[in-house]
């Protein structure tokens, strides 16, 4: 049996995590304690805190005098994942789990980051409670508000920690015989392509993959750059790009730089199509900047506004989808539906501004690689026949990809 990782600053947590060790040990695990903390810790572990310090290129002497906090937690994050991923690829553990405060979270979170999906990740953390997207990323770190600071044991704590060392005991006891061994596919969409993916999907689980669909608000986008990162998907059917709108206008779903580059720089094949970038979406009407209030929008619920994107953000937009897609190293293919990238950019719908779209495509046709084709295709990305043939240009890439590898 594999051991648990059990992250922890052992000068400040060390009470704390022990009780969490014990708890883990008595459920028939056996536990390999990380220390990094940057004072003496007040247990032992079975990794110190000289090992994280060491592999982040410093001392922990030269942190301690330096006295400046910011630097130690950056160092000791650094050298946490350059340990924690020696530690998986050498084999041998089964999970991961930590608790902590602002520090502690951002450490051990970033540890938990580099390792892959389905791993077990679980974070007991002060922090819990608000925004976490900074700790998890694309991944699947389980959060658990710790309720009350981790200063000492009580009531509280105590039913946390047995709590938290329970889910991933649980999750290490979930049988392999539930998971299909089929070769799967990273889709995406939004609520103005569903149409659009639903066929998708259908025709590739009957051609015999799986198909995963994240939704396209930034988080979902992060998670399938972090997925296909890892190695885990057979093919990219990028519907839904509209991130990349949010992240180059300024709206509130964007995912980040990274957007389209995973699979760029990976070799996975995909099939690009400028799905809904014909919007940038912005929260309920009252929070949109005031620069953008002459724009032309659309109420897509009390909660959710979105806004066209003009000519000029379209040349941006068509720009950098080049400048991503042309780092790739693998087949990729770009799809664009002439009759609107989004049901409501159809002729005779809202959003339909057949200018703003030729401002991508001379865009893109100007700064894509010579050898990265571009289909344009009369209809709108809700037609069946698009679901069709980019499905099947998908399958084909997969197919030349896979016989390429064999050889």
């Amino acid at each position: 049996m594999g051991k648990i990782l059990l992250i922890g600053t052992l000068d400040t947590k060390g009470k704390e995590i022990s009780f969490l060790r014990n708890q883990l040990e008595e459920r028939g695990h056996s536990t390999l304690l990380l220390d990094v903390g940057i004072g003496q810790p007040v247990i032992k572990p079975d990794m110190d805190r000289h090992q994280v310090a060491q592999a982040a290129g410093v001392s922990i002497q030269s942190l301690i005098a330096g006295d400046d906090r910011g630097e130690a937690v950056a160092a000791m994050t650094k050298g946490v994942k350059s340990v924690v991923r020696q530690l998986f690829k050498s084999g041998g553990l089964n999970g991961v789990i930590s608790a902590g405060g602002s520090a502690g979270t951002t450490i051990a979170c970033s540890a938990m980051q580099i390792l892959p999906f389905g791993f077990p990740k679980v974070m007991i953390s002060t922090l819990a409670s608000g925004d976490v997207s900074g700790f998890i990323g694309g991944k699947d770190i389980v959060m658990i508000p710790a309720v009350v600071d981790i200063n000492g044991l009580n009531r509280i704590n105590r039913r946390v920690f047995s709590q938290a060392a329970g889910a991933i005991c649980g999750m290490l006891d979930v049988s392999s015989n539930l998971f299909e061994d089929k070769q799967t596919v990273a889709a995406t969409m939004f609520g103005n392509t569903t149409k659009c993916v639903d066929n998708c999907r259908l025709l590739l689980e009957a051609a015999g993959f799986e198909v995963l669909i994240f939704h396209a608000t930034g988080t979902g986008g992060r998670t399938m750059e972090s997925l296909v990162e890892s190695g885990q998907v057979a093919g990219v059917l990028d519907v839904t790009t509209t991130e990349l709108a949010d992240e180059v206008v300024g709206g509130v779903m964007g995912a980040g730089p990274e957007r389209l580059l995973a699979a760029a720089r990976s070799g996975v094949p995909a099939v690009v199509v400028p799905g809904c970038l014909d919007m940038v979406n912005f929260w309920a009407p009252e929070t949109i900047p005031k620069v953008f209030f002459d724009r032309l929008f659309y109420q897509h619920n009390p909660n959710v506004t979105l806004m066209r994107t003009n000519s000029k953000e379209n040349r941006e937009l068509g720009a950098q989808f080049a400048l991503n897609l042309n780092q790739s190293t693998g087949p990729v293919s770009v799809y664009i539906p002439t009759e609107g990238v989004s049901v409501i950019s159809a002729p005779g719908q809202s959003f339909h501004d057949p200018e703003a779209d030729a401002s991508f495509r001379l865009a893109l046709s100007q700064d894509l690689r010579d050898d990265i084709q571009i289909h344009e295709r009369p209809v709108n990305i809700n037609d069946p026949s698009f679901s069709h043939e980019i499905s099947q240009a998908l399958i084909r890439m997969m197919d030349q990809h896979s016989r390429e590898i064999r050889t």
